[in-house]
């Protein structure tokens, strides 16, 4: 009697466990899911005089601190965008067919010539970003100013 009340004691441990896994494993989902949507956030910026608009993705809870406290005015002397530019659309980026890579993006106040363009000669010149036209594929628009914090696609 006392080995068949072990074993479904045991049994039912089991069951339990098998019961609750699931919606363990959902919670943990959920928890890496919101933790991976707040540490995303999506800008825009523009290079006035024109209206040419860029969308640009952050990943680095740093940066995008950073970004918040450039458009809250708390930071004021870095405020320049400068990244990598990927030669490939993505949907958060509409209209261009490149990005910044989110893992090199940074804030500047004064950069060199060389990596100076406005959004829309990038994209005239796509086939020649990395050579002689931004060397490393490097994007400083010195004239980038960042306007807003965008919802997420």
């Amino acid at each position: 009697m006392r080995r068949l009340i072990t074993k479904v004691g045991i049994l039912a441990a089991v069951a339990m466990l098998a019961l609750t896994q699931p919606a363990a494993a959902k919670q943990a989902d959920g928890t890496a899911h919101r933790a991976a949507a707040e540490s995303e956030a999506y800008f825009e910026f523009d290079y006035p005089p024109l209206p040419e608009r860029v969308v640009f993705k952050l990943t680095d809870p740093a940066r995008i601190q950073e970004a918040r406290d450039i458009l809250s005015g708390t930071q004021a002397d870095r405020t320049h965008v400068l990244g990598r530019i990927v030669k490939r659309p993505v949907p958060y980026n509409p209209g261009w067919d490149f990005h910044l890579d989110p893992a090199s993006i940074s804030f500047f106040q004064v950069a060199i010539e060389v990596c100076d363009a406005r959004p829309q000669y990038v994209e005239d010149h796509l086939d020649e970003v990395g050579g002689a036209f931004l060397p490393g594929a490097i994007w400083c628009p010195w004239g980038s100013r960042l306007l807003r914090e965008v919802p997420a696609p």
